[in-house]
């Protein structure tokens, strides 16, 4: 079984009502998966022959606002980060987030089991220099420091060329702005090309982060189009697995996104959508609580997915 594990900054489940991008713009990739339910709170522990949405609780049982750094440390270790720190963290880790990630690193412990990981994210040029310093300084996210404490090899844009990495916005737009010489990818040439990637490994994270910003603009329209590039991106790449060989996992940190009528972080629970094999999605949500339970359940699906006891399994429970 091969997982890609795709972190999406700042999206939450919210009501179903008008201020919800997930609401107002048309998402038929994931209406599929979800037999026609908007991503959303009410669809929450819906189980469809594709896909199962659960939801976590960002919170970290820690006051106040849930926020990046701590949220995304906790999906990268498995360790309460907010617990951890006394308090929730915005942005970038600091000293002791970063030491929690050197030793507890996603990444390398599932190397450590014997799993083959990747980062499928490509880098700027600029990076590439502070990665030779050794990456000095904290104003960096915590997939990066998780790789970099994992022992991964960083992917530039010279790998998006040659199909070995994706930029973290999927189409490419951000860096032809920026007039670097890549090509544009549609959303579904994005989930081709990331669905290609994961094939040479057991376990592939790729981090897509617009999704929070446009959360902070609170800008409907620019929320709308990130929903549209998502929903096509997810879908897609949920057509085009082998759900007896691959599953796709879809997960936040903390809700953001889902309420256009404000510009902050809220206390909504996240969703962890499952897209793949049913025998080892159904009914894990008993046994999900928050995102410490994310890396858990990394190693689990990876360990189970071999078991060839799956078909018996299956036919038990319908």
């Amino acid at each position: 079984m091969r997982l890609i594990f795709i972190f999406i900054d700042g999206v939450g489940l919210g009501e179903q009502e008008a201020g919800n991008p997930f609401v107002y713009t048309e998402t038929p990739g994931l209406a599929r998966l979800l037999d026609g339910k908007r991503l959303t709170s009410k669809a929450v522990n819906h189980e469809s022959l594709k896909a199962s949405l659960f939801s976590l609780d960002a919170t970290l049982g820690v006051d106040g606002l849930p926020q990046s750094a701590t949220g995304q440390a906790s999906i990268f270790t498995g360790v309460n980060a907010a617990a951890f720190l006394g308090r929730h963290l915005r942005g970038f880790p600091n000293n002791s987030l970063r030491q929690l990630i050197a030793e507890n690193s996603l990444f390398k412990q599932l190397k450590q089991i014997g799993y083959r990981v990747t980062f499928a994210n490509a880098y700027r040029p600029p990076f590439f220099e502070l990665l030779r310093r050794g990456l000095p300084g904290c104003r960096y996210s915590c997939s990066t420091l998780t790789t970099y404490y994992g022992g991964l090899p960083f992917y530039s844009l010279e790998d998006i060329k040659s199909g070995r990495a994706l930029y973290m916005d999927i189409t490419n737009e951000v860096l032809q702005r920026m007039q670097f010489d890549v090509p544009l990818l549609t959303p579904e040439q994005g989930a081709q090309q990331l669905l290609n990637i994961s094939r040479k490994f057991d376990f592939c994270l790729f981090e897509y982060f617009l999704s929070d910003l446009a959360g902070h603009l609170a800008d409907s329209n620019e929320a709308g189009q990130v929903v549209t590039r998502l929903d096509q991106f997810i879908g897609s790449l949920a057509e085009q697995i082998d759900p007896d060989q691959e599953m796709v996992i879809v997960t936040s940190d903390h809700g953001n996104l889902e309420d256009v009528k404000r510009r902050d972080h809220n206390l909504n629970r996240v969703p962890l959508l499952m897209i793949g094999d049913e025998y080892l999605r159904r009914g894990r949500g008993r046994h999900l609580n928050d995102l410490t339970d994310l890396l858990p359940l990394v190693k689990e699906l990876l360990a189970e997915g071999g078991n060839q006891k799956k078909p018996i399994r299956r036919i038990c429970n319908r």
